[in-house]
């Protein structure tokens, strides 16, 4: 059988696999009733999602060296596009066209070959917000901006709200540091001074210097990093953390992102790899302060070894409104999982302008009155 053939089998296998019994349409994942139904008719669908599946931590440095070749790949026919914009990588259904770019909506969108198959997600983060409650909070988000143009308020944009999947890497390691550093003690001195003519004292803080060390040895597990480039990492940082425990994760099945947009990672597991040894030997370093003795310190230095490095390549479900507002462009992203939702929105320079009026009204008053008494 040609390597043509075989893909065209597994596309029409994988067609069949999720379509509706009922009508003929495709079944996606339901985030509201946790199943997978049609889209058309609501029928849900024979198919069944293995939730036996275990869920494994992968050997970092192993990985490294070589993923074996049975961890790539989608386990579906996936087309790739990439914005020329922003530089989001978006993974769609075979049969599926992209019109505009999922994260900034400009059109200048390409098709984007894979030189090499990607890691498959090792699990799945499936939605549990669904597409109507995800705009009640949006629209509930928007009617707080006080500072935002009232029309703005008004046209309370949810109508391009998009649930994808983005691309997070999680990474496990057995921590020993040792530290060493110089702790501080306060002390106080009186000091004798002349105050016009007449002599006074105080006390004067001094500190001590004596050295110290000590030990941590501590496991961090799930150090999360995002490989998405196409949400806004500040907004990213403020609906984290994700759960990621055994109880909420799912072993990757293609069913759980059927019908959603799911973005390819574009930071790879080696530029991961490394912002999360960065991030962890930033927590391993404010415990090992935490430990120094005294009321200040100074030269800490840690050695710090790491064992037991694994990983896992997950997908997590967002929420996400792109919109324009005059020449820019903003974002609204939400959790798919808690609700959270931050987002970015234009300021009235009328409303600002008043406030700071107001102020300088309020001061001048004020000043007035305590003058007079």
């Amino acid at each position: 059988m040609s390597q043509a053939q075989s893909v065209s089998d597994a596309s029409a296998t994988a067609r069949s696999k999720y379509s509706c019994p009922a009508c003929g349409g495709e079944a996606h994942w339901n985030a509201a009733k946790q199943i997978l139904a049609c889209a058309f008719c609501g029928t849900q669908s024979p198919a069944q999602i293995d939730e036996t599946g275990v869920i494994h931590e992968r050997d970092l440095a192993k990985a490294l060296r070589e993923l074996p070749q049975e961890l790539r790949g989608w386990q579906r026919e996936k087309r790739f596009v990439q914005c020329t914009s922003c530089k989001a990588i978006s993974v769609f259904e075979a049969q599926k066209q992209a019109q505009a770019c999922e994260f900034c909506g400009s059109s200048a969108i390409v098709p984007y070959e894979e030189t090499k198959e990607i890691i498959r997600p090792e699990s799945v983060l499936p939605f549990k917000v669904s597409e109507s409650s995800a705009r009640d909070h949006i629209r509930k988000w928007y009617s707080s901006l006080w500072w935002a143009p009232n029309a703005l308020k008004k046209k309370a944009l949810t109508d391009t709200v998009k649930g994808m999947y983005l691309p997070y890497w999680t990474f496990d390691a057995l921590v020993g540091a040792q530290w060493q550093a110089q702790s501080g003690y306060y002390y106080y001195e009186t000091q004798t001074y002349n105050d016009n003519g007449e002599q006074r004292t105080r006390q004067v803080q001094r500190v001590r210097w004596q050295p110290s060390s000590g030990a941590v040895n501590h496991f961090i597990d799930d150090d999360l990093v995002c490989g998405s480039r196409g949400i806004h990492p500040a907004l990213l940082r403020q609906i984290e953390p994700f759960p990621t425990t055994s109880q909420e994760m799912r072993a990757y099945d293609a069913a759980y992102v059927s019908g959603w947009n799911v973005e390819r990672y574009q930071i790879d597991l080696v530029a991961a790899a490394s912002a999360s040894r960065d991030q962890m030997s930033r927590t391993i370093n404010d415990m090992c302060a935490q430990q120094v003795p005294g009321d200040t310190q100074r030269n800490l230095n840690v050695d710090a070894d790491f064992s037991r490095q694994t990983f896992k390549h997950i997908l997590v479900p967002v929420w996400l409104l792109s919109y324009t507002y005059g020449a820019k462009s903003y974002q609204v992203v939400m959790n798919g999982v808690t609700g959270q939702t931050v987002g970015e929105h234009p300021k009235s320079w009328v409303k600002i302008t008043f406030a700071i009026l107001l102020a300088i009204i309020v001061f001048i008053i004020f000043a007035a009155l305590s003058g007079g008494r």
